[in-house]
């Protein structure tokens, strides 16, 4: 519970910290300081070391970069839940992993909806299927202890299988030309990775090493290179062969965590969210990408979440987490509708390869959506929460 617990706190600040940042983006992107703002995020950056050469702006270097790094964090996460933590029971996985599934599902179909006639804009069907677990705790955050702790372990193993979920989107569906080289080199990184793992290497530095040549590998290969963050993850020891007490996994998520929650994430947030207004009217706002994505996080985010657990709940399959209500849980499927980076995320790569320029669509809705989720969130949990503390131990 002590991890949990610091993990929460961790998170809620950092949610503060990205509308932060996104304020400030904005801010930027909208005054006569806009010029140096897009010239920072177009900067070019580039790495050659003999024939290997990396040339990006600055944007593309924290979007594939800096969130492998997110993505290799959420994967130890995910197994540590999995192997010693809230997930280890199965039965406690039912009602997070069906409301995943739902709010990933009716959100695309909100937008599907919408766009459904346009084949460059159905690029963004999975926009809206993203939930960020940070903004979302920062909301819960401002409820103090009037949250149930078992409210925001739901919300927290709900993120974390959506955060699964994507990663398979962002593999089958956002691949450019694959470059057969380059996955054989990944796939024997894999394989080293494999070894360190079964002779109970308890090294950090191996693991990093072949991660960063696995890295090169996927982003040379087509795959989204934050894939590699995801599968190195998975093959970190849990525990230390010669010290049953020490936990690899523990000791990574506890260094990254901070890094991740106070520098990545908001300095993604601030180089994606700077959107210009100038000229914005009643057009842009429906526009369909706009209208598909915002329904899709404020809609079909709160009616999937709920209308999955309400039915998975009543065919017996999984029960309300305890100290919680009806209404406090359709306040929590509101705020997963919060996108915001994760959303942001995947809206950069829906469209980059298509030739026609939605991006301005896609934060636009993303804004939007988020901030519906986030206010209508609030305001439900605030009426139907006690308003003194649920349980003693609550964080």
């Amino acid at each position: 519970m002590g991890s949990l617990r610091e993990f929460l706190r961790l998170e809620s600040a950092s949610g503060v910290l990205l509308v932060i940042a996104a304020v400030v983006a904005m801010i930027l992107a909208n005054t006569p300081l806009d010029r140096y703002y897009n010239m920072l995020i177009e900067m070019p950056v580039e790495i050659r070391i003999g024939p290997l050469h990396l040339a990006k702006p600055l944007l593309l270097w924290i979007n594939d970069g800096l969130m492998a790094i997110f993505f290799f964090l959420v994967g130890l996460e995910l197994k540590r839940e999995l192997l010693e933590g809230e997930l280890k029971e199965r039965s406690s996985m039912v009602l997070p992993v069906i409301a995943a599934i739902g709010g990933m599902a009716v959100p695309a179909a909100v937008f599907s909806t919408l766009n459904w006639d346009d084949s460059v804009a159905m690029q963004g069907w999975a926009i809206p299927t993203a939930t960020d677990i940070a903004f979302a705790l920062g909301v819960l955050s401002l409820l103090g202890n009037r949250v149930p702790t078992s409210l925001k372990v739901f919300l927290v193993s709900l993120a974390i299988f959506d955060d699964m979920g994507a990663i398979v989107i962002i593999a089958l569906f956002y691949t450019a030309d694959i470059s057969t080289t380059s996955l054989v080199i990944a796939a024997v990184c894999l394989s080293l990775l494999m070894l360190l793992n079964h002779r109970g290497v308890s090294e950090v530095t191996p693991y990093i090493i072949v991660g960063v040549i696995m890295w090169v590998a996927v982003l040379k290969s087509g795959v989204h290179a934050t894939l590699a963050g995801v599968l190195l993850a998975l093959f970190i020891p849990m525990r230390d062969h010669k010290n049953s007490q020490r936990s690899m996994v523990k000791e990574l998520e506890h260094d990254l965590h901070g890094v991740v929650a106070f520098v990545i994430l908001p300095v993604f947030a601030f180089v994606n969210a700077g959107i210009s207004l100038e000229g914005v009217g009643i057009s842009q706002l429906l526009h369909p990408v706009s209208l598909g994505i915002a329904a899709g996080l404020f809609i079909g985010k709160q009616v999937g979440v709920f209308l999955f657990c309400w039915m998975v709940i009543k065919l017996g399959l999984a029960r309300l987490p305890d100290g919680v209500s009806w209404g406090a849980l359709y306040g929590a499927a509101l705020i997963t509708g919060i996108g915001f980076t994760m959303s942001l995320f995947i809206g950069s790569l829906s469209f980059e390869h298509s030739g026609v320029n939605n991006l301005f669509d896609e934060r636009l809705g993303i804004i939007i959506g988020s901030l519906l989720s986030a206010v209508c969130g609030y305001l439900v949990l605030y009426k139907v929460l006690p308003g003194v503390s649920v349980q003693k131990n609550d964080i």
